[in-house]
Order: structure tokens, then C-alpha cells, then sequence
């Protein structure tokens, strides 16, 4: 039997997805997730060639348990053994990693020096990786990681460092780094397509709009630089994550109101975002919803597409003398809610942006398309995301 088919690990602390696809065609033969790890209800829900499917794992259930459950109750003998290769998502690959890599010992160890700057994520993918071998040990040496991170270590040394003393950087790796890499290579290439462009020559400007969201300004193919930086707490306004705000904030938050450093953690990563600006919901659909009648939901919504709307802007600043190809949106939110495109790019009519609000509106539910107007000086498009298949696809290429 030919074993041409790509298993997808996504580890987090408490949570599990996962996704068998053909790397060739796209096609996708099961997804699902995994979740509430450690606790009294953990459970698992699958579609398995278009059959939905859930069952609890047991109380305090994790990660060996859900894999473990995937591979006994989940697949089938014929499906198994059609499995040719395990991609892992990998938050944080630090300089390292600049392209994703087969799994060593070394590569390993690589993944652990980086869990510094990702300590919620790196060791559950560590975890992944181990519980990967363990279920499929024929697959050993057919694991592959690939690096949220990887893409954007293109960006040059004024993008990247911060205007902090020199040696943290050297000494303790303080920089931006940068995350949702996989889907922004991803988005940009399927816009060269539809531009009818080399992607190594596109210059586009992708949005991945979602709980978590981040920017990208992308020159000739390479990422020069992108909202998130050593966590992705910095950037965009997002689900309970605040974004860009002034430090000095948290000297206040701990010297005046008294705040411990986890106190205000938990307030900047958990409470603040669409969460703190409504006091409601971190669901967009909330500020979309209700837009024009609930206060909270207005200054969410503008909150969100301002801060977005500027760093489109500045984005645009920093291509220079270049071309911009296109403007790309992505992400649950960025594909779904078309009055966040349309408020956001509204802030941009200075630069001879028109949005076509019929378009616009018809660009959702996964459908793409271009939302913008013949006679806008840019063109902005929906395209949906799919980091799936670029690990599919790295992982084939690398060890099927």
C-alpha cells in the first residue's frame, strides 16, 4: 500500500488537533481536536471523511491518551498504514530554524532551547513529538517540524531588534520573531497565483485575522516584517491578547495599583484584547453584531480595525519605492467578517483604496475574492488559509 499521506500533530498545553491529508491533492481525510487535557471532562470530536464523531478520553486524559485513542478507535487498518509521515506544528524555532527540518536528536534539543520564548508551547509540541514516536514507531525518523517562526526570518535587522541594549539581543536572543508564518506563506502564494505573478516577485500584505492575529509586509516573496515580535502578545488588538501599548503601563499596573507580575500577565494575555475593550466577549461576532447598538461593541470594533488600519499603512510605508500587489485577509475573522475589512480599509481611503461592498459581503463562509473596487488604487483580497496543507506539503517534500 502506498503510504503517500501526511499526519498533522498541533500540541497545545491542554489541547490537541490533528488532520490526516494527501499532500498531492489537498484532499483531507480526517480532522479533529482534542481538548479540556487534565481535566474531569476531556474529550475528542473527529470528521473522518465527512463523518463527525466525538467521544470522551476520561477524566485527566492528555496527550498520550488522545493520540492513543486516534490511532485504536479513530483509523482504520487501511487508513493507518497509508500514513506515510507526521508534521508537527512548532510555535517557536527561534533563529535556528529558518525552513522546517526533519526531526533529530538535535533538532529536538533545538526545540527545547527555544521553549524559552514559548514556554505554553514548545514543550506540549515536545510532548507531541514524543507520543508521535511512541504511536507510530515505524515513522521514527519521518517526523518533521515545521516552524511558525521560520517565515518571517527573512526580516532584516531594523525590522527585527528592538532599541533595547545591544547584548540582550546577543546574549539572550531578545528580538521579534514573529508567528502565523505558515499561514502568511500561504496566503501569499495563493495571491501571486491569483495575481498571475511569480510569488518570489510579490509584494503583498497579508492579514491573519483571528483570536490571535498578526500582519506581514512581504517583499519579492520574503517577509520584511511583521506586528508580532518576541511573543505574540505585541501587535494587533486581539481575542483577550492587548497588543501594542505603552510599558510604562505595566510599571503602573505594579507599582501604583499593586498588580503582581502575573496579575498583570494574566490581564495583558487572558483579559484585555475585544475581552477587556467590550467587558463581555473576546468574539468578534459580538462587536459585529452589534455595532450600531451596544457602545462597547462600537469601540471594540473601531479599536480593532484602527490599530489594523495602521499597520496596513505602515506596512505600505516600509515596501518603498516598490509596487503593493495586494492586500490579503485571512483567519477566521479575516474571512468571515466583512465589516472589519470594510471599516479598515475605510481608514486607508487616503492611498486611493475603494471597497466594493457587494463584493465585500460575498467574500465570506470560505469563499475568496477580491472585495476591492475597479478603480481602487490597491487591490485587497479574501483568501482562506490553510497551514495544514503547507505542513502536508513540507512534510512530504522532506521525508515521503
Amino acid at each position: 500500500m502506498s503510504k503517500n499521506l501526511v499526519l498533522i500533530l498541533n500540541c497545545g498545553s491542554s489541547s490537541l488537533k490533528f488532520a490526516i491529508l494527501d499532500p498531492a491533492t489537498g484532499d483531507e481525510k480526517l480532522s479533529g481536536l482534542a481538548e479540556n487535557f487534565h481535566l474531569a471532562d476531556a474529550r475528542i470530536k473527529w470528521k473522518l471523511n465527512g463523518e463527525k464523531g466525538a467521544a470522551d478520553l476520561g477524566a485527566g486524559a492528555a496527550h498520550s491518551e488522545a493520540l492513543n485513542y486516534i490511532v485504536s478507535n479513530i483509523l482504520s487498518a487501511e487508513l493507518k498504514d497509508s500514513i506515510g509521515a507526521i508534521g508537527h506544528r512548532i510555535v517557536h524555532g527561534g533563529e535556528k530554524y529558518t525552513s522546517s527540518i526533519v526531526i533529530t536528536p538535535e533538532v529536538i534539543e533545538g526545540i527545547k532551547e527555544a521553549a524559552a520564548f514559548a514556554p505554553l508551547h514548545n514543550p506540549a509540541h515536545l510532548i507531541g513529538i514524543e507520543e508521535a514516536f511512541k504511536a507510530f514507531p515505524e515513522l521514527k525518523e519521518k517526523n518533521v517540524a515545521v516552524f511558525d517562526t521560520a517565515f518571517h526570518q527573512t526580516m532584516p535587522e531594523q525590522a527585527y531588534l528592538y532599541a533595547l541594549p545591544y547584548s540582550l539581543y546577543k546574549e539572550h536572543g531578545v528580538r521579534r520573531y514573529g508567528f502565523h508564518g505558515t499561514s502568511h506563506y500561504y496566503v501569499s502564494r495563493e495571491a501571486a497565483k491569483v495575481l498571475g505573478i511569480p510569488a518570489e516577485k510579490a509584494n503583498i500584505i497579508t492579514c491573519h485575522l483571528g483570536n490571535g492575529a498578526s500582519v506581514a509586509a512581504i517583499r519579492n516573496g520574503e517577509c520584511i516584517d511583521t506586528s508580532m515580535g518576541f511573543t505574540p502578545l505585541e501587535g494587533l488588538v486581539m481575542g483577550t491578547r492587548s497588543g501594542d501599548l505603552d510599558p510604562a503601563i505595566i510599571f503602573f499596573m505594579h507599582n501604583t495599583l499593586g498588580m503582581s507580575v502575573k496579575e498583570i500577565e494574566e490581564t495583558l494575555v487572558k483579559k484585555s484584547g475585544l475581552l477587556g475593550l467590550t467587558e463581555v466577549t473576546s468574539d468578534c461576532r459580538f462587536a459585529e453584531d452589534n455595532y450600531n447598538d451596544k457602545p462597547e461593541a462600537k469601540r471594540a470594533m473601531d479599536g480593532f480595525c484602527y490599530r489594523l488600519a495602521k499597520y496596513i499603512g505602515s506596512y505600505m510605508a516600509i515596501l518603498g519605492d516598490d509596487r503593493l500587489d495586494a492586500i490579503v485577509f485571512t483567519g477566521g475573522i479575516g474571512e468571515n467578517a466583512g465589516p472589519v475589512r470594510e471599516l479598515t480599509l475605510n481608514y486607508l481611503k487616503l492611498f486611493g483604496i475603494k471597497v466594493d461592498s457587494e463584493k465585500n459581503t460575498a467574500a465570506r463562509f470560505g469563499k475568496s475574492g477580491e472585495i476591492t473596487a475597479a478603480d481602487s488604487a490597491f487591490r485587497a483580497f479574501v483568501i482562506p488559509t490553510n497551514e495544514e496543507l503547507v505542513i502536508a506539503q513540507d512534510t512530504a517534500r522532506l521525508a515521503l
